[in-house]
Order: C-alpha cells, then structure tokens, then sequence
C-alpha cells in the first residue's frame, strides 16, 4: 500500500518541474526549487515510494513514427457481464493502437484514443480487429483535425 505524503511548496515545485523535463538533474532541480541537492533527492525517493511520481519516460513525436491521425472512438458493448467487459479490457491492453482508453457513463461503454497513420490504416484496424471483437456490439468513430492541446503535466 502506498504511503499519503503532505505536499509542500518545494514538492509540488519539484512536481511540476520533473514534469516538464523528467531528466533534470538533482543539482539543477535544487537549485531551481531553493533546497539542497540531499534534499531534494530524499523528496523525490519519497514521491515514488507513495506513488505520486511513477515511471520515467520520453515522449514521441507521432508525426515522425508514421501514427499522426488521432481518432475519439466510442465503443458500445454488446454485453455489460464482467467476462465480456474483462475481455474486452484485456483487448485493449495488448493493442499499441490504443494509447488510451476510458470506461464511460452515459451512452456509450468506452472512449478509445487510438492513433494510426491514416483514414485507410484506421478502416484496417477497425474492420480487422476492433469491429470483429465479440464484446463489442457497435462503434463511432471522430477523427481530430487538429491538436489544439496535449500535456501530460497535472496541475499540482
């Protein structure tokens, strides 16, 4: 179980710098939070230990991979059981298309982010894979235009 830790000014100032550049030195992240060097490495181990900080990554410009179209995908599902819905969970976890998915209230079931190279790539993946899973019983699908925002960073 994960431990609850008090945030201070200092730990959310070293948040939302870490945030924004996850390979920030210790020494450049003290100097910039106004704690020492010590410090400032005890809070970080103390944020992953409770959970607040998880794994370090590099993002990926999905232009330059061939994968720029971004499609909003609302799934219905056929069945409401636990198996079918497990199932379905365990679909998507194993797809690389989809690099985000919500359980939903409301009409539909599921919103899918899923990127691709292009409206062909898109009808391939949908008729192939997505449409032909038996949880599934129907889907609509929008594609975005444009990315007005994108931010992995939280408010802290």
């Amino acid at each position: 179980m994960k431990q609850e830790l008090e945030l201070d000014a200092v730990s959310r100032r070293i948040l939302a710098l870490l945030q924004d550049d996850a390979t920030i030195s210790h020494a450049d992240l003290a100097e910039r939070v106004g704690a020492s060097s010590a410090s400032c490495w005890r809070r970080v181990k103390a944020m992953e230990t409770a959970g607040l900080l998880e794994k370090t990554v590099r993002l990926v410009n999905p232009v330059r991979v061939g994968r720029g179209v971004n499609v909003l995908c609302n799934v219905r599902m056929g069945s409401h059981s636990k198996a079918a819905r497990d199932a379905f969970e365990t679909f998507v976890r194993t797809q690389p298309e989809i690099v985000e998915c919500f359980s939903m209230s409301g009409d539909w079931d599921y919103l899918l982010r899923i990127v691709v190279a292009d409206v062909a790539d898109y009808n391939t993946y949908l008729m192939g894979q997505l449409l032909s899973h038996p949880s599934v019983a129907n889907a609509s699908s929008h594609f975005a235009l444009n990315l007005v925002k994108y931010t992995t960073a939280l408010p802290v």
